[in-house]
């Protein structure tokens, strides 16, 4: 292939001709960390923050879950590591391998996170942003024979494309200004859950009533609401069951929005005829009761069309004296209750005991209109985190498209 004026093909593609390509290994000092021992209580809950790849997500991270002493920093082979230290994830569960963050303070790693320090006059902002573009790059480099993790020896392998200085500067601003919107836009998504979550505290319980409203309210079982249904799978060897089919079918993996429109797979209506599944109408309350995920929160959403469940999920149809808005809102906002009440113990995948969800009680008001200007209230205010979330994703979105054209020398600054 012809390389145009003013470009040359290089081991790390066609580049501009004013650009080097160098292993980051030439640009930094790479270790990894380490993990003081467990047995020894000493070693832990000391002041010193020590971060592990979770925390590790193509941000500044100021924050560490976990804190080990200067004691168990001695006794291990983790280092405190300065502000300004590159971080990448090594291996994790996932899509944490590969990932990179920037430490905003002094701390230590665990084994899983290699610490790239770089030398003196290499840009910490320009090789963070490249590094975070070459993320699919990255993790193939583990995909090579057997080896399933990265290492120290394959991130100094790692080829980066270095501009000239001036250049350098010009593309970290301009990645850096889009990473400070996605800040804001952060930071403004979690405020405003925060609200949310104060709110359903609040009108869900009672303890804050709506105006012109003064009815009492009932403490009702869930399975006085309405009707409850169970799901199953079709078989998977009969086509008949899933070729064009045109029932939205919910597994749990569906289950990620409060107002849910579509889903991964339909079954047909062959599959509805013969009892192959369950269908359930619109508005109807599912709730996934099997699923790994209920180790952080239990998913809840209305389904907007008509769909068939799988065996992961349970159904609420509402009865008619209830909104099926505010029972929706009731069992988000009593989430972490639920859990609390009726997850099971010692099962290989996480799984709710259903007649114990049927038997979790919830405060319900009596009338229908203060139940649906709950809802409202609730419901403007997911619509509000929506379109919030909606625009910090198409900024991602637009910041991957630069991050291909600037860190590439496609388009050029200087």
């Amino acid at each position: 292939m012809e390389v145009r004026p003013g470009y040359k093909q290089t081991e790390g593609g066609v580049i501009p001709a004013d650009w080097e390509v160098k292993p980051l290994g030439e640009l930094a000092c790479v270790t990894a960390g380490g993990t003081p021992s467990r047995t020894n209580a000493k070693y832990w809950n000391g002041d010193i923050p020590w971060v592990t790849t979770s925390e590790v997500d193509f941000y500044t991270i100021y924050y560490a879950a976990q804190f080990i002493t200067q004691e168990g920093l001695n006794n291990s082979a983790a280092n405190l590591l300065p502000p300004g230290t590159l971080l990448m994830a090594l291996y994790g569960q996932g899509k944490t391998r590969g990932k990179v963050g920037i430490l905003g303070i002094e701390a230590a790693t665990n084994q899983a996170c290699a610490a790239i320090s770089l030398k003196h006059g290499v840009s910490r902002e320009f090789i963070f942003h490249f590094l975070a573009s070459q993320y699919d790059v990255i993790r193939n480099l583990s995909n090579t024979g057997n080896q399933e993790n990265l290492n120290s020896s394959l991130v100094r392998s790692i080829s980066v494309l270095l501009p000239t200085e001036a250049e350098r500067r010009a593309i970290a601003a301009a990645l850096s200004d889009v990473d400070a919107l996605l800040a804001g836009l952060t930071r403004l998504i979690a405020k405003k859950r925060d609200l949310k979550q104060a709110a359903m505290q609040q009108l869900l319980t009672g303890q804050t009533r709506l105006p012109g409203f003064h009815e009492d309210w009932q403490v009702q079982r869930l399975d006085e609401l309405g009707t409850w249904k169970g799901g199953m799978t079709p078989s998977m060897q009969n086509p008949a069951y899933w070729q064009n089919g045109d029932v939205p079918w919910i597994s749990s993996g569906d289950v990620k929005v409060v107002l849910l429109a579509g889903t991964g797979f339909s079954v047909t209506s062959a599959a509805v005829r013969h009892g192959a599944t369950t269908v359930v109408p619109a508005k109807s309350i599912v709730v996934v009761t099997r699923s790994g995920i209920l180790r952080k929160y239990l998913p809840v959403a209305m389904n907007v069309v008509p769909m068939a469940i799988n065996q992961d999920i349970k159904a609420l149809i509402p009865a008619a004296k209830f909104s099926a808005s505010f029972l929706l809102h009731a069992l988000i906002g009593n989430g972490d209750r639920i859990l609390a009440s009726c997850l099971k113990a010692g099962t290989t995948v996480e799984s709710v005991e259903f007649r114990w969800l049927k038997a979790f009680t919830v405060s319900v008001p009596t009338t229908i209109p203060e139940q649906t200007a709950i809802a409202v209230v609730l419901s403007d205010m997911d619509a509000e985190l929506s379109a919030l979330e909606t625009r910090r994703d198409k900024t991602r979105d637009l910041k991957q498209a630069m991050m291909q054209e600037l860190l590439t020398g496609r388009t050029r600054l200087v």
